[in-house]
């Protein structure tokens, strides 16, 4: 069973009051984007309750998951993974974008072939891994074993 709102929730944390990411863009809740880079925080002055953010997660996710079922080299990628990897794809496309994980074609390529060791390795050699190295780490190791054991008493 699909993991991916308890791991998106701790990957990203929840802050009911709007934030600058660390990339620079005006954020809020589960790390939803909710304006241009560089905008004032300023111009932000409402919060956002964890029910309604929850509901909000939720609504991301499922666009990320039907955006990513149209990708072809994504979609070929999640054919072969079990809801633990899947999640992880899932993951890394709410992180950057589907053309962000798009990006990783030889990563996805190994997935598709089922080398999920090789995948994982990839993983950890990204710009992706060394801006945020211990969910990559986290998400290499799901990738590498198919389980949500490194995630055992975190989500």
């Amino acid at each position: 069973m699909s993991q991916i709102i308890p791991i998106l929730t701790y990957e990203e944390g929840y802050r009911e009051k709007p934030y600058i990411d660390t990339e620079g863009y005006p954020t809020v809740g589960c790390g939803i984007k909710i304006g241009p880079k560089g905008n004032s925080i300023n111009s932000y002055t409402f919060s956002v309750p964890r029910k309604v953010g929850d509901v909000w997660l939720q609504a991301f996710v499922d666009s990320v998951i039907s955006q990513c079922n149209t990708n072809p080299l994504i979609y070929a990628a999640l054919k072969q993974c079990n809801p633990a990897r899947a999640d992880i794809i899932y993951s890394m496309a709410y992180q950057m974008g589907i053309a962000g994980l798009a990006s990783f074609k030889n990563t996805l390529v190994m997935i598709s072939n089922g080398n999920f060791t090789g995948a994982s390795s990839a993983m950890l050699q990204s710009l992706w891994a060394k801006q945020t190295p211990q969910r990559a780490q986290r998400h290499s190791e799901v990738m590498r074993t198919g389980t949500y054991d490194i995630y055992k008493g975190l989500i």
